[in-house]
């Protein structure tokens, strides 16, 4: 994909079946080629733009804030790569986790797509989000795995006869919230990325589980939204703004404080 867009894929549902001392603690469905981008730059009008010229409060670390930020810079910077065997075995291990009674032929397979992935290479899709956008899935998988079958099967609520797809959905999310947080510059520049690094000082998987409560946020926000795969830009908008409210609540001290943290299930 390049940075004027590409294609992305809509999926049509056929049947609803388918130590804190020193540092971080440590269904059958149908794919459809349409042309809107999906993924990374291509999605300029999902997450909020700012101009260069707007001022931009910056705020101060502790140094296991700045060790913290630092690790997780150090994921994000990570791009897939086909050739690291532990990569390919992350890959198996999401595949496995999504469809434990159907064996995957092959990594570069046209199974890939009832999964919701653009086409039978996944690897071309996390150019959007890097390898943390595998992490993020499989940790979803892991520790909530109603949730992931929920969303991956999409298992809840009155559904769209046109879906968003769950993978490359899952991609953009992982995108979205890095620019929310503000995770690539040395220092939080805004309220929202402040709060959001006292909590990973506290819990080395603070992306991760905010990731999943994301997830499930934007597909509550999808349903109450009544929204099809045309409205999915607005979705995540409409998702970023509660996330970034929920954030900044004052009785909210760990991520499980979240009111979203409830839509997810085990």
């Amino acid at each position: 994909m390049d940075e004027r867009g590409g294609s992305f894929v809509a999926v049509r549902r056929i049947s609803q079946g388918l130590d804190r001392g020193n540092t971080c603690h440590s269904t059958s469905a149908e794919v459809v080629a349409g042309s809107a981008a999906w993924l990374g730059r291509g999605l300029s009008c999902v997450c909020a733009q700012r101009r260069e010229s707007d001022p931009r409060p910056s705020f101060d670390l502790t140094p296991a804030q700045e060790e913290c930020l630092q690790r997780l810079q150090l994921r994000i910077d990570v791009a897939y790569d086909s050739s690291i065997p532990e990569h390919r075995e992350a890959l198996r291990a999401l595949w496995n986790a999504a469809f434990p009674d159907e064996e995957l032929r092959d990594l570069i397979s046209e199974q890939w797509k009832e999964m919701g992935w653009q086409g039978k290479d996944p690897s071309t899709d996390f150019r959007g989000g890097g390898f943390i956008s595998l992490e993020n899935l499989l940790y979803l998988a892991r520790n909530f795995p109603k949730s992931f079958q929920d969303l991956l099967r999409k298992q809840e609520g009155d559904r769209s006869v046109w879906e968003y797809p769950f993978a490359v959905a899952g991609v953009n999310i992982t995108f979205m919230l890095i620019q929310m947080l503000d995770l690539e510059a040395v220092k939080p520049r805004t309220m929202v990325g402040a709060t959001f690094l006292k909590f990973l000082s506290e819990n080395e998987s603070a992306f991760d589980l905010l990731y999943c409560i994301t997830f499930k946020l934007m597909d509550h926000q999808w349903l109450a939204m009544r929204a099809s795969y045309m409205d999915f830009n607005t979705v995540m908008k409409s998702t970023r703004r509660q996330l970034e409210r929920e954030l900044l609540l004052e009785d909210v001290t760990r991520l499980e404080d979240l009111p979203s943290y409830s839509l997810l299930s085990r």
